[in-house]
């Protein structure tokens, strides 16, 4: 008998959590273009806002399967930085927004499993850092142009790996983002800033790119880094 009430716990929980991941992921196909672009004006703050109280009272478990995690810590960092443009909608730039002389990455504002969490906290030390995996920065979202773009798909365990794989290739072809031909490489800062999680398998930037990139990179060509463009990825 105790043994079919942990089973029916733990099944209510699990249908509890896909039912929320749910909500995300329609907020996400309604008001996110293929192309990443999101409607702010017209976001359902009220839907949300039953998200993020579902992401305030719940703690990932130490049970939970790595890409479970991810998934989770993910659709946390996104939700919560849609939540933050909305604050300050009409918004030019994310960089805009400051509180008591912090940035919005800095700000601590984010609950989940009732603690509160500044955005750098989620991506550099529980994703970055406990949940490594270089397509992390293609599943964050810093709501600016130059970003990677904003999947409208919420992130499961389920599809957490083929979602990141898909958007990397996206981002790294995207002519937009990274200008990559046979004789010249101008590619995103990101590859800058976080050099070490793309050389930390022992590999080199150039050689993380050709992974996924559709122009074979010659690994004797200077890599140049494109100006960041931080104005609001809004549609």
């Amino acid at each position: 008998m105790k043994k079919l009430m942990v089973l029916i716990i733990a099944s209510l929980t699990f249908a509890q959590a896909n039912a929320q991941t749910a909500i995300f992921n329609d907020l996400l196909q309604e008001h996110v273009t293929a192309d990443g672009f999101v409607d702010y004006t017209s976001f359902n703050k009220e839907k949300l806002e039953r998200y993020l109280s579902y992401l305030e009272r719940t703690s990932p478990e130490v049970t939970w399967s790595e890409n479970k995690q991810k998934a989770f810590w993910i659709n946390a960092y996104n939700a919560y930085t849609i939540k933050k443009i909305l604050e300050y909608d009409p918004l030019i730039s994310i960089v805009d927004i400051k509180e008591n002389n912090q940035t919005a990455w800095k700000i601590p504002f984010a609950k989940v499993g009732g603690k509160t969490y500044t955005l750098d906290y989620i991506e550099h030390e529980i994703l970055r850092k406990n949940l490594f995996d270089p397509r992390i920065h293609v599943g964050v979202n810093c709501a600016s142009n130059s970003c990677p773009k904003l999947g409208n798909v919420a992130f499961t365990e389920e599809n957490v790996e083929a979602t990141l794989e898909k958007l990397m290739e996206a981002f790294i072809n995207d002519s937009t983002k990274n200008k990559i031909t046979e004789n010249k490489i101008q590619i995103s800062s990101i590859f800058d800033w976080f050099e070490e999680d793309f050389i930390k398998n022992g590999t080199t930037v150039a050689a993380y790119l050709n992974t996924y990139s559709k122009t074979t990179i010659n690994k004797k060509i200077a890599i140049h880094y494109l100006k960041y463009d931080w104005s609001l990825n809004g549609k």
